[in-house]
């Protein structure tokens, strides 16, 4: 038996190892020393290898010293673009300039990831980061094709893919391909397997601003990953070789092939049977070159949500984590699809109909098509529509009678209908009729429409011009108009605060005022019927001079102050004001009406309900009530907790319901008849600026309240026919129509303190002998009056009074209307044009 080498010492086994460690050690060094003396290759070779070694290590400490942390790829959020919802959770939108939809391992299937191992990393799952055969290969080639300009394989792994595509950037070098082998070490010992394949089908580009297999999976075939087909899998696995080639018109052949050799290796590794190949391969690319629509119609909307979205989160990564295009937000809003689409076809048809017969308004951009590329320069333009069959195109040729359209997809066809203005390089709007296509007209007319929930102030819909793709600028939120007409019911308001009712007679002969002692006192005639009327009818048949009176009376400043309250602008307080001598939107106008009709109480117009994080976590909502008690973890026998009143009490409730209560005349009798067809409780108000300029309506029930006006961008008259009872208030009744469904017919609701009382409508006074009927011109109503406030009752001598009043006013109308007949200028309003028959004259 051997004896341990310690025996012969006597020295304990620790001491014995470091003896002879010490001992070879210095045979190493006196070795060393004898050859370096002897010998000047030695000291050259021995020079060589330790400058060889330093260059080593410096090499590497430069290339590690600003090196990512593989860690960093625990927390790595991909960048998600922002998923908007509708009223009813359905996606209506997103606002992304790439595509990508993150996943989780457990989501891709199991063919997909084997043709991506197939294709780009058959060893994945036995490497440690690094194949090293397929980097001495790359060496090689990269050593081949070194001045070429020719780019080399790359011999990547799919880790070392992830580091270049998450940490490093896709830079041409032999010092990036080196610290993505050391980034790929590092990676591999910080995640799995599946983590960090997850991370590399979330985020390989694979063309067509596609990000990972989901995006690509619509982009190219329009499906999810769970729906695709083998042959539609090996396809997607062959882009990352050549993400902008393979889905391109003309490239099919390469594709075919390329995915072929997909096929062919899956099958080698064993992940598909041969006749799973052979069936596959027998597949057409099917790609699709156009995904299908996946976005509400409703750009006006959605472009007012990403505004404020971006006002809050801001727009890119660097603004912050949860920003619009990186944040991977998920938005409710208040959109309403098909109030939407009702709303945006109603405004066309209305703006469309006022346009009538006035022929073409010329082109919407003009581009030069002498060198060729007009179809690159048509794609390349913002303009575009989605109205029927209408489509954008450039006019190509034009020769006499003859001309060509062409698209921006290259095509060209016949053009007919031509307007004599037209000429080649015109950017317009055309729609294909028989064998050609014909030109057609967008309004010259733009305007707005909003509807709007009541009760919370969500806005269902939103329409601001007559397509946001031929113009962006959104005339509900922006668009600076005088109201007109449509302020009265504010003036009339603030009238009833000061102690009138809808009884109180108000003078309708005329109106003076001191003007100064230059000036001294100006009187301004009424232009109906003259004499003292019930303040109801002022309203309904929106008497100017009436309107001015209850202002003066009540005060200026107290009716600037109410329309301030409810947020509807800064007025001056003059008497012009009460008729809508300011400017505000409609958005704030159909705010205004309807806290009218929710019984005095503001809700700001929102278009966004909340705001989540890509985890849920719910960063912003629009209702910030709280509910005290809704979680209690046991009932404590009290009445269930609710949340509390929503909206400003702006306005006094029995006020408020006095007004819309007046405003449902408008609609029965007054200047928005139009609408009474329609058999729903209707108020409302139209409005008619001078000019006119501008025509309006807004106006609801109790739960929905929408408004809408028409005018020129740049403001010129109208036409002396243009009134908002015959064209803004139409486009409400279109809107109605088209979305019936959502309008109720339930009665409004008063609040408490308001008082039904039966009365004559002509002299306002209370009746007992009689009951209100359903037609419009019944001379007994229902009136709503604050306690107390009731008028006297209803005696002969008023009967004989509103009889002799009624022959007054035939006289007076009858001298106006043979003045009018009188008139010199056919195109001149009528004298006794009220505001419809109202506004500013």
């Amino acid at each position: 038996m051997t004896e341990p080498a310690s025996a012969s010492t006597g020295l304990p086994n620790w001491a014995y190892f470091r003896y002879r460690v010490n001992r070879d050690i210095g045979g190493l060094v006196a070795w060393f020393r004898s050859r370096w003396r002897e010998s000047l290759m030695f000291r050259i070779a021995a020079g060589a290898a330790a400058f060889g070694l330093f260059l080593w290590i410096a090499m590497f400490v430069w290339l590690v010293r600003d090196l990512p942390e593989a860690e960093a790829l625990l927390t790595y959020e991909t960048p998600l673009p922002t998923v908007v919802r509708g009223f009813d959770g359905e996606i209506v939108h997103s606002y992304a300039r790439e595509r990508r939809v993150q996943l989780q391992y457990a989501d891709f299937p199991q063919k997909l990831i084997e043709a991506f191992l197939a294709a780009e990393d058959k060893n994945f799952f036995s490497h440690g980061g690094v194949d090293f055969m397929g980097t001495a290969n790359a060496v090689v080639d990269y050593t081949l094709k070194m001045g070429s300009g020719e780019r080399a394989v790359g011999g990547s792994t799919i880790t070392q893919q992830v580091a270049k595509n998450l940490l490093l950037g896709d830079e041409y070098s032999v010092t990036r391909k080196l610290k993505e082998i050391i980034l790929a070490g590092r990676i591999e010992q910080v995640l799995t397997k599946e983590q960090i394949l997850e991370l590399y089908l979330n985020e390989i580009p694979l063309g067509r601003r596609s990000f990972g297999v989901q995006a690509a999976a619509r982009a190219y075939f329009d499906k999810d990953v769970d729906a695709l087909e083998l042959h539609e899998m090996a396809f997607l696995a062959t882009l990352p070789k050549a993400p902008e080639r393979y889905g391109r018109k003309g490239q099919e052949q390469a594709a075919l092939a390329r995915r072929a050799f997909v096929l062919d290796r899956m099958e080698a590794n064993g992940f598909i049977s041969g006749s799973e190949r052979r069936a596959a391969l027998a597949k057409p690319l099917g790609l699709v070159q156009q995904r299908a629509e996946r976005s509400a119609d409703a750009g006006y909307f959605l472009e007012e949500v990403r505004r404020q979205l971006i006002d809050q989160f801001g727009e890119t990564a660097e603004d912050g984590p949860n920003s619009v295009y990186a944040g991977g937000l998920w938005v409710r809003t208040s959109l309403d699809t098909g109030m939407q689409d009702a709303a945006r076809e109603a405004l066309r048809e209305g703006l469309l109909r006022y346009h009538g017969g006035r022929g073409w308004t010329g082109p919407l951009a003009t581009i030069d098509v002498s060198e060729g590329n007009w179809a690159s320069q048509l794609a390349a333009s913002p303009l575009g529509i989605r109205y029927r069959n209408w489509r954008v195109g450039v006019v190509t040729q034009r020769n006499g009678s003859s001309a060509r359209i062409g698209f921006s997809d290259g095509t060209e066809a016949p053009l007919g209908g031509l307007p004599d203005r037209l000429k080649t390089g015109d950017v317009i709007v055309a729609s294909p009729s028989g064998g050609a296509w014909q030109v057609r007209t967008v309004p010259e007319a733009q305007g707005a429409l909003v509807v709007q929930q009541a009760q919370t102030g969500r806005v269902l819909a939103m329409q601001g011009g007559f397509d946001n793709r031929l113009s962006d600028f959104n005339r509900a939120t922006q668009a600076m108009r005088q109201p007109g007409s449509t302020i009265k019911p504010f003036v009339y308001a603030t009238g009833l605060d000061s102690g009138m009712t809808p009884s109180t007679q108000i003078d309708n002969s005329r109106f003076c005022y001191y003007q100064g002692a230059n000036l001294g006192e100006k009187c301004i005639r009424g232009t109906g019927s003259g004499g003292q009327y019930p303040m109801r009818y002022g309203l309904e048949q929106s008497q100017n001079i009436m309107t001015v009176q209850i202002g003066m009376t009540a005060g200026m400043n107290n009716v600037v102050k109410a329309i301030e309250k409810l947020d509807i602008g800064k007025f001056p307080a003059y008497p012009s004001t009460a008729l809508g001598a300011g400017e505000t939107t409609v958005s704030r106008m159909v705010a205004a009406y309807a806290a009218l009709a929710n019984h005095g109480r503001l809700n700001p117009p929102t278009v966004i309900d909340y705001v989540q994080d890509r985890r849920g976590k719910v960063l912003w909502r629009a209702d910030k009530r709280e509910c005290r008690g809704c979680s209690m973890p046991q009932w404590d026998g009290k009445p269930m907790p609710r949340f509390g009143v929503r909206g400003e009490q702006a306005m006094d409730a029995r006020t408020a319901f006095q007004v819309m209560h007046m405003l449902r005349g408008a609609v029965s009798r007054g200047t928005a008849t139009v609408l009474n067809p329609l058999g729903l409780p209707l108020f409302g108000k139209t409005g008619t600026t001078t000019g006119p300029k501008d025509v309006w309506f807004i106006g609801g029930t109790q739960a929905i309240v929408a408004g809408a006006y028409v005018g020129f961008d740049q403001p010129r008259n109208m036409g002396g026919y243009a009134y908002g009872g015959t064209i803004a208030a139409p486009i409400i009744k279109s809107l109605i129509e088209k979305s019936r469904d959502k309008w109720s017919d339930v009665p409004a609701v008063a609040p408490a303190g308001v008082r039904m009382v039966r009365v004559d409508r002509r002299s306002g006074k209370q009746v007992f002998d009689g009951w209100p009927t359903d037609d419009p011109r019944s001379a007994i109503i229902w009136e709503a009056f604050k306690p107390d406030t009731e008028p006297d009752r209803y005696t002969r001598q008023d009967e004989i009074a509103a009889r002799r009043n009624e022959i007054l006013a035939l006289i007076r109308a009858g001298s106006a209307n043979l003045r009018a007949s009188e008139d010199d200028d056919p195109d001149a309003m009528p004298r006794n044009l009220a505001e419809e028959k109202g506004g500013l004259y």
